[in-house]
């Protein structure tokens, strides 16, 4: 049997999970690179004190959850129903359903193959590295020998690039606005600094992007969004453009294969208050079609990477 598990950050389900994510999130060495295990569990502690109550607001007003479980589950389900030579199922890094509760629902046997399929068209150490370690972690816990594959970044990929295309023009039918925007979530340069390839897959990816869209747009920028704390983050502020964006225009949040908090509600609600000009947020590829195509394509044709 083969199996296929999407990896991804997750989402909170219910307001209680908002502690779990942020406990979660900021222990993981990846992303608050505090090499002193004591002293990040510490750091981590004052910044989940500080941000949880902000954060449970800001999901009471999504509905008390976010969107990206129930999509990728709704994905998942669309999946399994077009083909009985894979299993499809998700992990999440930071809150339910974990690799271990997911690992414990099947019986794989000896030679089973387990494709890991992380969610994130860019490669960051904070994203794809970090879920690949934990998910690596439990599947040594397999007793019966499995055959660990890997799917890598994608952003190269024809078919997700067509994909993207084709979203971006349906809605630029509805609304024709002269600006597009991709807009992808930042890091702190300090991460880059470091080696980190994120920023460089992104700014190819929009290249790409953009040599597919000639004379489509005025103009095309690529800017960042979710920024925290003090240090310096890269740029610009998706929320700084559009602050000063005498135009209107279309959003695509390049680095988001799900939407989530930072889509519905970041991009969605909390930049309108700040915009100069009015705005449309074209969603991510989500469970539609096209994105179910590429999924089934790459799952039978990519080429992988083997693990363990």
């Amino acid at each position: 049997m083969k199996y296929v598990f999407f990896l991804n950050m997750g989402g909170v389900n219910k307001l209680d999970e908002c502690e779990v994510f942020l406990k979660n999130m900021f222990n993981d060495p990846y992303i608050l690179g505090i090499k002193n295990v004591f002293l990040r569990k510490f750091v981590a502690f004052m910044i989940r004190k500080s941000r949880l109550k902000a954060m449970k607001q800001n999901y009471e007003k999504m509905g008390g959850k976010s969107p990206l479980t129930q999509i990728t589950q709704s994905l998942c389900d669309k999946l399994n129903s077009k083909t009985r030579e894979y299993k499809f199922d998700f992990i999440s890094l930071y809150v339910p359903p974990f690799a271990n509760e997911v690992f414990s629902k099947y019986d794989f046997k000896q030679n089973d193959e387990i494709i890991l399929f992380p969610l994130y068209p860019h490669h960051s150490k904070t994203t794809v590295t970090s879920s690949l370690e934990v998910v690596e972690n439990e599947l040594r816990n397999i007793q019966n020998q499995v055959n660990v594959k890997i799917i890598d970044v994608f952003y190269k990929d024809e078919l997700y690039n067509e994909m993207i295309i084709k979203h971006i023009l349906e809605k630029k039918r509805e609304y024709d606005y002269k600006t597009l925007i991709f807009s992808a979530h930042s890091l702190p340069l300090s991460v880059i600094k470091k080696g980190d390839l994120y920023e460089k897959h992104v700014q190819e990816h929009v290249d790409i992007l953009k040599g597919k869209l000639k004379n489509k747009f005025d103009q095309i920028i690529l800017s960042y969004q979710s920024k925290l704390g003090p240090v310096k983050w890269l740029e610009p502020n998706t929320s700084d453009i559009l602050e000063s964006l005498d135009q209107k225009a279309l959003i695509y949040p390049i680095s988001f294969c799900i939407d989530c908090s930072e889509t519905i509600f970041e991009l969605g609600v909390e930049y309108r208050h700040l915009a100069k000009s009015d705005y449309e947020l074209i969603k991510c590829p989500n469970d539609s079609d096209e994105f179910i195509e590429f999924i089934l394509n790459q799952v039978k044709y990519s080429f992988y990477i083997n693990v363990l």
